[in-house]
C-alpha cells in the first residue's frame, strides 16, 4: 500500500541519503528543509536518478507531518526534542522514525539510563516511535547496491513491522531488535563506532 513519507531534515547528510533510498520505492515523499537551495539541488538529483519519483518539497515541519503517514526525523537529538513539542498535535497515532543518538558532549559516553527514542516517546505519547538508521552512515547506504542492515526497535510491534516493510524496497535489510529500551544499546553502539573511527583517523 502506497504511503506518504515525510523526511524532516531532508538536506542533511543522512536525510538526503534516505531521500535517495526512498525515491526507489513507489511511496510519495515529502522532503522538508529550511534550506531551499539545497532542497532544490537534492530534488533535481533524485529526479535525474528516478524520474518517476513522487516528491513534494516543503519548508514547514507542521504541514509535512500532518500530510505524512510516516515521519522520519533525520535531525540531531536536541533538535528532535524541540520539534516534538511543535508537531505533537498532528502526529497522533502516526509512526515517527527516530534516527538520532543521545550522546554526551565528549562523544565517549552515552547515558545508559535512557535513549533518544525513549525520550521522544515521552514527548509524543500518542505517537508510535520506531528507532532506525541510527548506526547507519549516509555516505554508505545512499550508493549501496547491497541491502544494508538496519536495526529497528519500538514498543508497538505493528509499527515496527510497518517500518520494516517500508525500508526493504528502499534497499535495507531490517533487523528487529526488540523494545525501545534496546535503543540504549543501539545508541551506545553508535558511540563506540564513532570513537573507533576517530581513533583510527588519529593513527
Amino acid at each position: 500500500m502506497k504511503k506518504t513519507v515525510a523526511i524532516i531534515g531532508a538536506t542533511g547528510r543522512v536525510g538526503s541519503a534516505l531521500a535517495k533510498c526512498f525515491a526507489r520505492t513507489d511511496n510519495r515523499l515529502i522532503l522538508m528543509s529550511h534550506n531551499a537551495a539545497k532542497l532544490d539541488v537534492l530534488t533535481r538529483n533524485i529526479r535525474q536518478m528516478f524520474d518517476e519519483a513522487e516528491i513534494v518539497k516543503s519548508d514547514c515541519q507542521l504541514d509535512s507531518c500532518w500530510e505524512a503517514d510516516v515521519v522520519i526525523l533525520a535531525i540531531p537529538h536536541e533538535t528532535e526534542k524541540q520539534i516534538a513539542k511543535f508537531i505533537s498535535q498532528v502526529v497522533t497515532q502516526k509512526i515517527i522514525v527516530s534516527i538520532s543518538n543521545r550522546l554526551s558532549a565528549d562523544l565517549d559516553k552515552s547515558d545508559s539510563e535512557t535513549s533518544a527514542a525513549e525520550e521522544l516517546q515521552k514527548l509524543l505519547p500518542y505517537s508510535k516511535i520506531v528507532k532506525a538508521f541510527n548506526i547507519s552512515h549516509g555516505t554508505d547506504f545512499s550508493k549501496s547496491v547491497i541491502p544494508k542492515d538496519c536495526f529497528l526497535a519500538g514498543d508497538d510491534a505493528a509499527a515496527v513491522k510497518e517500518v520494516s516493510n517500508l525500508i526493504i524496497p528502499a534497499g535495507f535489510n531490517p533487523i528487529l531488535s526488540g523494545k525501545l529500551y534496546q535503543c540504549r544499546v543501539l545508541e551506545a553502539t553508535q558511540t563506540m563506532l564513532s570513537t573507533i573511527n576517530t581513533l583510527h583517523k588519529n593513527y
